[in-house]
Formats: structure tokens, sequence, C-alpha cells
């Protein structure tokens, strides 16, 4: 007889549930068969009414983040081989997050976060597309190239208690993409997002738990990348509080 594994899931309709409850289903097992492969043969041969969310399959895109076992992964990037011979294996939609349906959370709020610290380059002058690339050392780009590596699958909002406890909390993710920014040699906004680093919803709000960086499925470090920002911000003040002093003896 084929091997099976039973998977726990999520189940959340809202127009018709009052909480969230957890339903069981036998899937044929085999090693190569990712969490999100299960879904799917559950979706596409046992209950079509299921909702979760993918796409690229690599761990490239980050849209099938969800809590297996209790702990924030990407599912395609998991395997059933990884919990063989365990008492159970659930899954469920990210803690931290609003529940849309099923395994799919409200994200909103944390694309709000990463738009607020505005992750592009910011320019002064910028200059005409016919005069090419804004050009960096390999040493410059040294500086910020982990925390470029972000994939926004909000797994280390799901890992974040501060994030839990206050929702207005930056959060890793957006406060890492600050910092990468803000390290760019060819980027001149870090005045301005200096503001929303320093505000009370930025990075001393981190209580430096550290569990943001051992769930990131592409090592960028988050938790490093926060207490850069808080150096930062240290200067920032440092250097504010300096030329507030001069200016006093000036006059």
């Amino acid at each position: 007889m084929t091997e099976t594994v039973t998977v726990r899931v999520q189940r959340y309709r809202p127009e018709e549930d009052q909480e969230p409850w957890a339903q069981s289903f036998e899937v044929p097992y085999s090693e190569d068969l990712s969490i999100l492969d299960a879904l799917n043969q559950i979706k596409d041969q046992q209950d079509p009414t299921l909702s979760h969310r993918w796409s690229c399959r690599m761990a490239i895109c980050g849209s099938c983040g969800v809590m297996i076992n209790g702990e924030p992964r990407l599912a395609c990037k998991t395997f059933l081989r990884d919990y063989r011979g365990k008492d159970a294996l659930e899954v469920r939609a990210l803690d931290n997050f609003p529940i849309e349906r099923d395994l799919v959370s409200d994200i909103s709020g944390f694309i709000d976060h990463l738009e607020t610290v505005q992750p592009w380059l910011i320019r002064s002058d910028e200059q005409p597309v016919s005069a090419g690339a804004y050009r960096q050392t390999p040493e410059q780009m040294q500086r910020y190239a982990a925390f470029s590596q972000c994939i926004n699958c909000g797994l280390c909002y799901a890992a974040c208690p501060q994030f839990g406890r206050d929702p207005a909390f930056l959060g890793p993710a957006a406060l890492t993409l600050a910092q990468r920014y803000n390290l760019d040699s060819r980027d001149e906004g870090a005045s301005q997002r200096m503001n929303w680093l320093n505000a009370e919803a930025g990075v001393w709000s981190c209580t430096f738990v550290g569990y943001c960086s051992q769930v990131c499925p592409k090592d960028v470090d988050p938790a490093a990348a926060i207490n850069q920002g808080k150096v930062a911000s240290d200067i920032n003040y440092a250097v504010n509080l300096f030329n507030i002093l001069r200016g006093k003896d000036d006059a």
C-alpha cells in the first residue's frame, strides 16, 4: 500500500466560520514532495475549496509562506521528509497577520510598511538615461548586497514578537530595506529614511529576539540590519545634538 502522511490544515471561511479550525487530509508520501506539493494535491484531488498562495515554487516569489508545525517557512522549500515519523504535521496561515481565508493572510499592512521607508534610490539630481547607469565598485555593492536579497515573504514578521504586539512597528523587512538603501553609494535619501528609523515604530522598538534572521529563507539577517540602523540612529542623534549646541554657541 502507498504510504501516506496526515496533514492538518487550517481552514477558515469568513462567510461561515466564526474562527479557524483544522481539517485532516491523507497525502501520499514521497521523499521529494514539498509541503506546497502536498497542499496542491489536497486542492486538486481532495478539496478544491482549499485556499493558499503560491507562484514560482522555487523560493523566489515568497508567496507560499505559512506556519509549519509552528515555524514560519516557505511551503515550497519545506519537504514532507523533514516531518516523517513525527506525530503531526500542521499547516496554518502566518502568525501576526489577519486571516483572509484558510492559509491566505492579509499582508496589506506589511506592504504599507515596506513602502513607508521609500525602498528605492533617491537622488537630488537624477542624471538622464542617456548618461548610463550609476556606477559603483564591487566593494560598495558588498556593503548592502546581503540585505538586497529579501523576497518580501513576510516570514520575519510572523516570527517577530514585537510586530505581533504592535502592528505599527515597521518590522524586520522594512527596516532592512531602509538600511539596504542607506548603505547604497548611489542613494542620497538616508536623511529622509532616518525620520522613520528614529520614530517610535522604528529601529528602537526592536527588542532583538533575533528569530527574524533564523527563519529568513534567503539569509538576509534582518536583525543585523536593524542593529546597524540603531548605530546609524545614534550617530544621527549625536550629529543633530552637536549642531544644536553649536548653533547656541554661535548665537
